[in-house]
């Protein structure tokens, strides 16, 4: 059964209680919600070259047709092991899997692979074709991971911003009818600082690029079609972010919660938009824990 959720705005609203751009932006750029976000991306490429270079890697294995349509698999040292399909962030028109490699440094001292998925940016591809690419990417990895010492039994996805949006439309995915799998073949799911209902983006200073329209929204909002789901789930954000990012996080939990579902809800003290993410490299962190036990206790 799915929730369908409406959107509650009056004549002079555009989105909730916001009624201009400006106020919409304050809320979800979270770039300009820092002091230097510069920073931040200097350090993620720096901890990604520090993983591919110490870690052992097999870099842009293609999933699909496209050229955007790779893998960067980092195995754990012994065969077997659970995974972890890592989405990356950039509201779907910036970045890709390559700043993201350092977020296998604490998973694989745990003893789990880890697969950083890249997709096609917006405007070159619409939210929908990302959307379908990611589902490719994790039915390539539940077909083929056993060839790379993965064990499909026991794969979790998550991701970070946007690709905690993607990570959660995958919890969605009909599996079964669309890509003969398993109907719910993944063992745990982690979304930080994602987005669920995309509507308000398109009042924002996003929306040239992403060029969202209302049957995207309805379609591409897991906030709107939360099913029954056998997977758990960790919902977090930072606590420094904004008001809107953890008002998303509790919507999502909720609903997650009142279809039946298993969902945990973790505000990260002191953390913001970008250094959410920072715990992945740390296999004592919650992130890491949280997805061990999972990973770890699966069939």
């Amino acid at each position: 059964m799915c929730f369908r959720l409406q959107r509650m705005t009056s004549a002079n609203t555009i989105y909730r209680q916001f009624t201009s751009q400006a106020e919409i932006d304050a809320e979800y750029n979270a770039g300009a919600a820092v002091p230097d976000p510069g920073a931040y991306m200097a350090r993620y490429l720096e901890r990604a070259a520090h993983a591919r270079k110490h870690l052992r890697c097999l870099l842009d294995v293609p999933f699909g047709a496209t050229r955007d349509e790779t893998l960067d698999i980092f195995p754990a040292d012994r065969p077997g092991a659970p995974v972890f399909v890592f989405v990356h962030g950039g509201y779907w028109r910036s970045l890709s899997s390559k700043e993201f490699s350092g977020v296998a440094l604490g998973l694989q001292a745990l003893g789990i692979t880890t697969v950083v998925v890249n997709y096609s940016l917006c405007p070159k591809v619409t939210i929908d074709e990302i959307t379908r690419q990611t589902r490719a990417a994790l039915a390539w990895t539940l077909r083929h991971i056993g060839l790379h010492g993965g064990d499909p039994r026991r794969v979790a996805v998550g991701g970070h911003s946007a690709g905690a949006h993607l990570s959660a439309m995958c919890l969605e995915t009909r599996w079964a009818e669309d890509y003969g799998l398993a109907p719910d073949p993944l063992a745990g799911a982690v979304l930080v600082s994602g987005i669920y209902d995309i509507a308000p983006l398109r009042h924002s200073y996003l929306q040239p690029e992403i060029l969202l329209d209302d049957g995207m929204i309805q379609r591409d909002s897991p906030l709107f079609a939360v099913r029954k789901c056998a997977t758990p789930t960790l919902v977090t954000y930072g606590g420094d972010e904004s008001r809107e990012f953890a008002r998303q996080a509790s919507a999502f939990h909720h609903a997650w919660q009142q279809a039946g579902n298993r969902s945990e809800l973790l505000p990260q003290t002191g953390a913001n938009h970008f250094t959410a993410i920072d715990g992945f490299e740390d296999p004592a962190s919650p992130l890491c824990r949280w997805l061990a036990g999972v990973l770890l206790s699966a069939a």
